[in-house]
This record gives structure tokens, C-alpha cells and sequence, in this order.
């Protein structure tokens, strides 16, 4: 995803000449540097100044929360998608039905879902909560798919590929009607896990274990790594004694009966799983879509309202301001802000410069909250780019 600065700069009287006289240097015909679209910002209640200098600290950390919950979003999507990700997962993520560039370059206040009357620190709250409870919603969702879908693999490894060896692992797959002797009232067929390296050992006993047991009547039906299956067919009576004697020649006897009616459960267990998994599947993939473009709006009006509490800190009162988003084109970043900064470097270059509540840190230097002195631009500059290349 491309990144996008919101940016704000001083009116100079008249908003409207301003945006264009900026749009015209960086994107024109002979300078097309970037797409520049306007950040139409209401008239909130301010407050007083020390209220805003809090709230500016307050607001990059949420800034910074919200951009983890859209990430988190994106991931969330992306693992549903799985391998056609690289296809669908740009088109997975819209917002208000609006691809994510359309949505920034014609944005409006959602007067509606925020209202203006409120305060910034109640704007700012609301804000906040509207993401949490979203980011608690897709954790519980998210874990309770988790355990759908490790149920499901767990039986589809069971019935596939099973868990361990034949001497330990469910068998049902392998053995089949043809196999087994049934409704015999004097016969039992018995399974039993052979190790390979005793494959002619059983050859040569197994007849002769126990008396009672049918000639012949061994035949291997699957195999492994470490073992070999074999069924072997003798009277009910001595099925106990012949299975201590496979115990000492360390043959194992399998707890097996064959079923029809439990080879059904188990295929029914599979479907209905498997069918709870692929609806389980849809509706998180649908909310987390739904969600994640409820996160970006959220996200983007805080961004807004940093531009707003900052351009009144920077720029003083009354308000007097012109907002806009920038999409940088390829490498034209440093062109970009070498415009802004030669036309807005006298607005001074240091945090210091801003009035309001400062702090002092350990060693007595002045800490201005929510600001990185390295980073700081004469004019009012915020960035957002999604990760949306992250595996």
C-alpha cells in the first residue's frame, strides 16, 4: 500500500487560494510529484491549551494503537485468504464500499457517527472505544475459529494421516469390510500392529500362538514407517489368550471392532465439521472486512483530529488553516517535503517553539509529549501507510 501524509499548513487568509497555489507545485502537469487532495476539517471546540497539548500526547498514542488494530485486521484477512492472498487481499480491504485511495482522497467528517458538538477529549474517547471493542470482538472471534479449525485438522490428520504410528493411531481408515470376519457367533477377526523388523516373525507364529486360530487367515492391509497391519481370523473363546501371547513376542494386539455404524459417525463427525469450519470461515472473513474498513475510518479521523489539535498549537487562534492528504509518487518523497520546507521553514523547526504544558525529563532538558525532535517539521505532518506486504 502507498503511503499517504495528512498535512496541514497556515491559511494565509484564504484557504481555498492556498490548497490550490500548494497543489499546483507538487502536482500539476509540469510538477507531478504527488495526488493532493483537501482534508475537510470541522470547527471543534478547543478547549484551552494545555488541554490540547495532553490530548496532542494522548492522540499519538492511540495514532499508534490504531494503526497496530488495522495491521492486525490485514493479518487476519490475509490468513483467511491463505494462498490466494497475493490476489484478493487488496480487494478484501475497502472502506464505506470505497477502495481505501478513494476513501482518503474524498474524505468527510462522519458528523453522524461524530458528532461536533462533542469535545475533542470526548471525539478522541469515543474514538478509542469504538476500536477496542472491535479489537476484542476479532480476538474472541478469531480464537473461537482457532479452535473450529484445529478440531477439524486434528480428525482430517486422525482420518488421513493419523497421529503417531500404527501400533498407536486411530485405524478405522485402513480396515475395511472385506477384511474382517462378521456375525460369527464362534469367529473374531483381530488387528494387530507388527513391527517390520518382525514382519517373518508373525509369518512363522502367528498360526501357532494359541490353538483355534484359522490357517492362513493373516494378510497385511496397511503399512508405515515402524509397522505393518495384519488381521488374523480365530475363535472367540481364546482372543484373550492369543492376545498375552502376541504381548510376549511383542506383537500388538489393536482395541479394534469393526463398525459400519462408527465408520459413519466418524465420516458424519468430519462433514459436520468440516461444514462448521467453512461457515465459522465466511462470517469471520465478511466481519473482518466489515471491521477492518470501520478501523480505517476510525483511524483516519484521528488522524484528522491530530491535524486539527496540532495546527491550533503550531498556527494559534483563531483556526486558521488548510488541510490535505498527499499520496507521494515514486520516490518524490524528499522533492515534496524540500517544497514544503522551503516555502514553511519560518515557521520555525523545533517543538520548542509550541506553547502549552511542557515537562522536563531526567536530566532537566524540555520533553514536549508526542513529539520526536528528529522527526519534527516546521508544518503539521502525520503519515500513514498500512503493511499490507508482511507474511
Amino acid at each position: 500500500m502507498p503511503e499517504y501524509w495528512f498535512v496541514s499548513v497556515p491559511g494565509e487568509g484564504n484557504r481555498t487560494v492556498t490548497f490550490q497555489n500548494f497543489k499546483a507545485k507538487i502536482a500539476s502537469s509540469q510538477n507531478d510529484l504527488a495526488e493532493v487532495a483537501p482534508l475537510p476539517i470541522p470547527e471543534f471546540k478547543i478547549g484551552t491549551l494545555d488541554t490540547l497539548v495532553l490530548l496532542s500526547e494522548d492522540l499519538a498514542k492511540q495514532d499508534t494503537a490504531f494503526e497496530s488494530s488495522a495491521n492486525k485486521l490485514v493479518d487476519i484477512i490475509r490468513s483467511l485468504l491463505g494462498a490466494e492472498a497475493a490476489t484478493k487481499l487488496a480487494g478484501s480491504l475497502s472502506v464505506n464500499e470505497k477502495t481505501i485511495d478513494n476513501f482518503l482522497k474524498t474524505f468527510q467528517w462522519n458528523t453522524m457517527k461524530y458528532r461536533t458538538d462533542k469535545s475533542l477529549v470526548e471525539l478522541a474517547e469515543l474514538l478509542n472505544n469504538e476500536v477496542a471493542s472491535i479489537d476484542t470482538l476479532m480476538k474472541n472471534k478469531m480464537a473461537n475459529y482457532n479452535v473450529v479449525k484445529g478440531n477439524l485438522q486434528g480428525i482430517q490428520r486422525r482420518e488421513m494421516y493419523g497421529l503417531g504410528n500404527l501400533a498407536s493411531r486411530n485405524i478405522v481408515p485402513f480396515v475395511k469390510k472385506v477384511h474382517v470376519v462378521l456375525d460369527s457367533e464362534y469367529l473374531e477377526t483381530l488387528v494387530v500392529a507388527v513391527p517390520k523388523t518382525l514382519y517373518k516373525d508373525w509369518s512363522n507364529k502367528y498360526e501357532s500362538l494359541t490353538q483355534m486360530v484359522v490357517p492362513r487367515s493373516s494378510q497385511k492391509i496397511a503399512e508405515d514407517d515402524e509397522y505393518g497391519l495384519y488381521t488374523v481370523t480365530l475363535f472367540r473363546r481364546i482372543v484373550e489368550d492369543f492376545t498375552n501371547k502376541c504381548r510376549e513376542e511383542r506383537f500388538i494386539v489393536r482395541d479394534f471392532k469393526y463398525s459400519e455404524d462408527a465408520i459413519a459417525e466418524q465420516r458424519r463427525e468430519l462433514e459436520e465439521m468440516d461444514a462448521s469450519e467453512k461457515e465459522l470461515w465466511a462470517t469471520i472473513l465478511r466481519l473482518a472486512k466489515t471491521n477492518f474498513g470501520e478501523v480505517f475510518q476510525a483511524w483516519t479521523h484521528l488522524k484528522s483530529l491530530r491535524v486539527f489539535v496540532e495546527s491550533v498549537l503550531r498556527y494559534g487562534l483563531p483556526p486558521d488553516f488548510v488541510g490535505f492528504t498527499i499520496k507521494p509518487k515514486l520516490k518524490q518523497d524528499k522533492k515534496i517535503l524540500d517544497i514544503l520546507t522551503a516555502q514553511y521553514g519560518h515557521l520555525g523547526g523545533s517543538p520548542s517553539n509550541r506553547g502549552g504544558a511542557h515537562r522536563e525529563d531526567a536530566t532537566g532538558d524540555e520533553v514536549i509529549p508526542g513529539f520526536n525532535e528528529k522527526d519534527y517539521k516546521p508544518f503539521v505532518f502525520f503519515s500513514l501507510k498500512l503493511d499490507t506486504e508482511r507474511q
